[in-house]
């Protein structure tokens, strides 16, 4: 297959023809010969590569922690002036563009609406409609497949740049399909155009398109922290470690004051009924480096996938937040705001894009009817993608 780096090289090269361009990237932004966009943007004659915009964690993976702002600097490499897109600002200035008629998205998202990177290019789109500049967007696969769409719809009231438009947690679409959508359903209305990838299939896990894995972010080292986060990053709104700080984040789920059996006997005895489906919860010790509880021994468990095909990785995650929930009632705490700048919610609630999940969990609600309250907005949201989908 090739990537929409890849095609843009081999044959749309005309339409970024004695443009100036400013290019958006970080880590992710390679082709599959490991070639960074920037270096592969900076060699070209047919355009000038004019600014380099980075997002959370930098454009080469400079910021590793989670939520470290930085700012501009230029690139030692190309000698390109390099605008921070996570720092001061999190939408490109109109000075950042006066010299940019151009700008050029290019990073690999991980399938969940929990992310950063898709409302950086959602932003970029704003401010090029805003200046009058091209937009365009070279396409990446979706890592945990196009097909499968799981969790509850964001409302517009708890947006915020963990959850910018209102859309399920997990969304089955490709950076390319969400720029459509975010342009036209929610009216940014810049000049747009998605470079495509080739031989990309809906139903393609990651590792079954051939491309090599390169981290998105230093806490998504693999596919597998790719399949469970769109459930366990809910654990971040909790004072609950999700794994930061060891070799499995996002798989690893524990805090000092959990029994490991206790747990996942719980949680065991409530995948019986058949709600969550090929996984395995293993009782487990760990000690996190950095982050939440950092040099303690947690008690938790890992998150084992035994058939990535039918696993529910949402309602997975929501269930062992609320077996935590249900067995320490009064040990779990949720994280006090701010979150991303929305001082005055509960952050769980703003990476939920709700506050109905924690009051069912506080409740006590089942996971039958969890999933249940998902499923009108789930239908709906199926005929809204269905316009944008390019594959």
């Amino acid at each position: 297959m090739k990537l929409g780096l890849e095609t843009l090289f081999d044959s749309h090269l005309d339409k970024l023809k004695g443009k100036r361009v400013g290019l958006v990237v970080n880590p992710t932004s390679t082709d599959q010969a490991f070639e960074h966009a920037a270096d592969l943007f900076a060699a070209r004659k047919e355009f000038q590569l004019t600014a380099l915009f980075g997002p959370q964690h930098g454009i080469r993976g400079e910021t590793q922690d989670n939520m470290i702002e930085w700012e501009g600097y230029r690139d030692p490499r190309t000698g390109i002036p390099v605008y921070s897109l996570y720092g001061a600002t999190r939408v490109p200035t109109t000075e950042m563009l006066e010299n940019v008629d151009a700008v050029v998205f290019d990073m690999q998202d991980v399938g969940t609406r929990i992310y950063t990177f898709i409302y950086t290019m959602a932003y970029c789109m704003q401010a090029c409609a805003r200046d009058g500049k091209q937009m365009f967007v070279l396409d990446r696969p979706n890592p945990i497949n196009g097909t499968q769409i799981e969790g509850n719809m964001l409302e517009t009231e708890f947006a915020s740049f963990v959850g910018l438009y209102p859309m399920p947690t997990r969304h089955g679409m490709t950076p390319g399909e969400l720029a459509q959508m975010f342009n036209n359903k929610f009216d940014i209305g810049c000049n747009l155009t998605v470079i495509r990838m080739e031989g990309w299939t809906r139903g393609q896990w990651f590792d079954e398109t051939g491309v090599p894995w390169v981290i998105p972010s230093p806490n998504m080292p693999t596919l597998d922290s790719a399949t469970v986060f769109p459930g366990t990053v809910h654990v971040e709104g909790t004072q609950v470690s999700e794994g930061r700080g060891t070799t499995r984040p996002f798989e690893f789920v524990g805090a000092p004051y959990i029994d490991p059996e206790t747990l996942c006997g719980d949680l065991r005895d409530e995948a019986k009924g058949g709600l969550l489906p090929g996984v395995h919860f293993r009782p487990h010790f760990f000690q996190p480096t950095f982050q939440k509880h950092a040099g303690q021994c947690c008690g938790g468990l890992q998150i084992h996938v035994l058939d990535r095909n039918v696993f529910k990785p949402v309602l997975t995650g929501i269930a062992i937040l609320r077996s935590i929930y249900r067995l320490y009632p009064n040990s779990l705490k949720w994280k006090e705001p701010p979150y991303e700048y929305v001082y005055d919610k509960n952050p769980f609630d703003v990476i939920s894009g709700t506050d109905k999940l924690r009051i069912q969990i506080e409740k006590g609600t089942s996971l039958a009817e969890i999933e249940e309250s998902w499923r009108p907005g789930l239908s709906e949201f199926v005929g809204l993608r269905r316009n944008y989908l390019l594959y």
